[in-house]
């Protein structure tokens, strides 16, 4: 492809993105800046068209990029640009990520992921092996009791748990001390394991007491482990390039409920290095010549630990896109390093 050819593509591909209506030869003309007959545009719109780079629309004279065409623009014509306002952008990361728990951190960086690109926002979160630190019990009436859990990670969990046993204080803190000298250091599995093997020489309502803590416990463990957060699955409904395929938005869906397709793709991109793009059904894991994912692996004290993105339409910014998630990734990254 010559330079006038891969110049007329570019400027074909960013006048689509920026419009979203297939471009003809006259618009072409203008935008490109070349001094270029009408018919001398169409017979290289026509061969760009023949090395399946741009196609035409049954509904229009004009030509709209191919998954194809988009993947040549990405890979040898894209320029991320700086954002405009990328200051007030890392001042909005900084005050909605710093001083809160790092699960809240995984949770807010999808929702500003999708905030900010108006698509949907995915984060891996950091595998994590913590096990039992530290549990009080507060007695919050005859039959309800507030447990209050610490894992060696750090991070706390609050349960409000049921008993048919009016615990006194008293029965609720000897139960606490138990645990705290027993159990501290263990898996929730072990700790489960060493109340089994211990169950003789305890109180049977107290053994109940702290089966029950186990299960909150365990519940809490459960959650923090949610290894991929999605947010703004809604945004897709507004895009014009996919609202109109009901069939597409179902199967997008499917796949946004099920996880386990979309996290492969995420986890493999964690072996390489910067920001990474599949377009138009490049990736078996989202097979929709519609969608694009950008991702970046993030890092916590020098190590990869998880991965995040953006999912949009093929006709994106990609610049702005790319922009958006490095920034995520290296603050997400600084955040949970801190801690």
């Amino acid at each position: 492809m010559d330079q006038r050819a891969r110049l007329l593509l570019k400027t074909l591909i960013e006048r689509y993105i920026a419009d979203g209506q297939p471009v003809g030869s006259r618009t072409l003309s203008r935008a490109s800046g070349l001094e270029l007959s009408a018919a001398t545009i169409r017979n290289v719109m026509a061969d760009l068209e023949e090395l399946g780079l741009i196609a035409s629309p049954h509904t229009s004279a004009g030509r709209i990029p191919t998954p194809r065409g988009y993947r040549l623009f990405v890979d040898t014509m894209l320029t991320a640009r700086p954002i405009d306002d990328s200051m007030q952008l890392e001042q909005r990361f900084r005050s909605e990520l710093s001083g809160i728990e790092p699960q809240k951190v995984i949770t807010n960086a999808a929702r500003l992921l999708s905030s900010l690109s108006h698509f949907v926002g995915v984060v891996v979160a950091p595998r994590r092996d913590a096990g039992f630190l530290h549990v009080e019990f507060l007695r919050l009436s005859e039959q309800r009791i507030l447990v209050i859990l610490v894992d060696s990670a750090g991070d706390v969990q609050n349960r409000i748990i049921t008993s048919a046993y009016p615990y006194t204080q008293g029965q609720l803190t000897e139960a606490a001390n138990y645990l705290n000298a027993h159990c501290s250091g263990l898996s929730f599995e072990q700790m489960a394991g060493q109340l089994r093997g211990e169950v003789e020489h305890l109180r049977g309502e107290i053994v109940s007491l702290m089966q029950a803590a186990v299960s909150a416990a365990t519940q809490a463990a459960a959650e923090q482990q949610e290894q991929l957060v999605i947010s703004g699955q809604q945004q897709l409904l507004k895009v014009d390039d996919l609202s109109g395929n009901l069939t597409g938005l179902r199967r997008l869906f499917d796949l946004f409920e099920q996880k386990s397709l979309l996290l492969r793709l995420l986890e493999s991109s964690e072996r390489s290095t910067g920001v990474h793009i599949y377009i138009g059904g490049e990736s078996e894991a989202v097979p929709f010549e519609e969608l694009s994912v950008i991702t970046s692996p993030y890092e916590v004290d020098g190590q990869v630990v998880g991965t995040l993105g953006v999912i949009g339409p093929t006709r994106m910014p990609y610049d702005r896109m790319i922009r958006i998630v490095d920034i995520t990734a290296k603050l997400v990254g600084n955040t949970l390093s801190q801690r």
